[in-house]
């Protein structure tokens, strides 16, 4: 029956569906067909799926991002990443990175990133020459960092179903996501030995840097006040993700004025929709997992296990490509839903630690939003670009390999 399940999520998907209307109907069709269920576990379980205080910072989080984009801050990042890198061949490149890994201490979402760095560094690479597939695949792949380093809403998903420590998950991710932006660097200065790209000769003078530093210090900040405010335990998550809002708010209408308090409605507007498509999905989630632990698809996991004799390397491996897989067929977040809960026992009975794998699935679901059919980084990239997916495909696959 489970494998029925899954085979109609499968064709709903291929139809046209979205990823939650999909889920919701297969779980109602399963529960009929079983017909040993009532219609009431449907409300309850959609109800106990999004039943966490901790997901109630995923709002926060994107409003944060939101009001990082509205204000302006990316690009003055952006002008401040130039200063040290824009000296090299193909430097926008390497602002893209640069500013990918400061825009993750804020908003943990990929798609968010990539919407704001892109919309500030594509038209501007474009008009220096950049090729727009080399440009389009280099923002596409540095957004991936953002869920990686801290905030990380795949790793409050992963904390939230798993009981893991949200604060040592996110510690989890900050090497992982460094070490991700240091190989994206090496490929940008392969790929640009043959290419000519301008070079930003900018004088390192302190007057120059002492001017920079007074426009953004104030935005680097931003992320820090997330980054420490969790290492340290000095707040919990929900406060530090409304902390750091209060924040953007103060310095862009004060300080900066980029936002007027007009602007302000519509601006949570937007950030509550683009939450209500993430929490919609954690909703009917809760049938699956409802489902799942019925079917006892665990049990039946861990005896394969034993039957296979897997140890602890060979089991890493084969859940890297599990994950890997799923994230280029269907979207993350339903993934780590409804199959992370059902391999970390399986895990921890190996002798692995909880974090190393809560890191590793995030990661390698990341890397599924470049790949095709679903690579919802793509078609983002593809449509701010301006370039057909096809092509942008074929030039995206050295920056997922590495």
């Amino acid at each position: 029956m489970i494998v029925l399940l899954f085979i109609m999520l499968f064709l709903l998907i291929g139809i046209g569906f979205s990823i939650w209307s999909a889920m919701g109907v297969s779980g109602l069709i399963y529960i009929l067909i079983r017909g040993e269920f009532s219609l009431k576990i449907l409300a309850s379980h959609l109800v106990s799926g999004i039943d966490s205080m901790s997901l109630v910072s995923i709002p926060f989080f994107m409003l944060a991002g939101e009001l990082m984009n509205e204000a302006g801050i990316t690009k003055k990042l952006a002008e401040f990443a130039e200063y040290f890198v824009g000296r090299f061949k193909g430097g926008l490149a390497f602002v893209a990175i640069v500013v990918n890994v400061i825009m993750a201490g804020v908003s943990g979402s990929a798609v968010a990133d990539a919407s704001a760095v892109s919309s500030v560094l594509l038209p501007t690479m474009e008009e220096r020459g950049y090729d727009k597939p080399f440009a389009a695949s280099i923002n596409a792949a540095a957004a991936v960092i953002g869920p990686i380093i801290p905030p990380s809403i795949p790793m409050v998903f992963i904390g939230v179903i798993s009981g893991i420590s949200i604060g040592k998950l996110f510690l989890g991710g900050v090497i992982p996501g460094l070490m991700m932006g240091l190989v994206l660097s090496i490929m940008v200065v392969i790929n640009c030995r043959t290419k000519d790209y301008p070079v930003v000769k900018k004088k390192l003078t302190a007057k120059t840097l002492h001017r920079l530093l007074q426009d953004t210090i104030l935005a680097i900040i931003a992320p820090l006040i997330i980054i420490l405010g969790i290492i340290l335990g000095i707040v919990t998550l929900v406060e530090v993700a409304v902390l750091s809002i209060l924040y953007i708010l103060l310095i862009s209408l004060f300080i900066y004025k980029s936002i007027k308090f007009k602007d302000i409605p519509r601006i949570f507007a937007k950030a509550g929709v683009f939450s209500a498509s993430i929490m919609i999905i954690f909703a009917v989630v809760g049938i699956y997992q409802y489902i799942v632990a019925f079917e006892q698809v665990g049990v039946q996991l861990g005896n394969l296990i034993d039957l296979l004799h897997l140890g602890k390397f060979e089991f890493l491996i084969l859940a890297n490509i599990f994950f890997l897989f799923m994230g280029c067929i269907l979207d993350a977040v339903p993934v780590m839903l409804i199959f992370f809960p059902v391999l970390l026992p399986i895990a921890l009975q190996l002798g692995i630690d909880a974090t190393h794998f809560g890191v590793i699935v995030v990661i390698n679901l990341m890397i599924g939003l470049l790949t095709p059919p679903i690579g919802a980084l793509l078609f983002l990239e593809a449509k701010i670009a301006d370039i057909k997916f096809e092509k942008l495909v074929r030039h995206v696959w050295p920056y997922t390999l590495s």
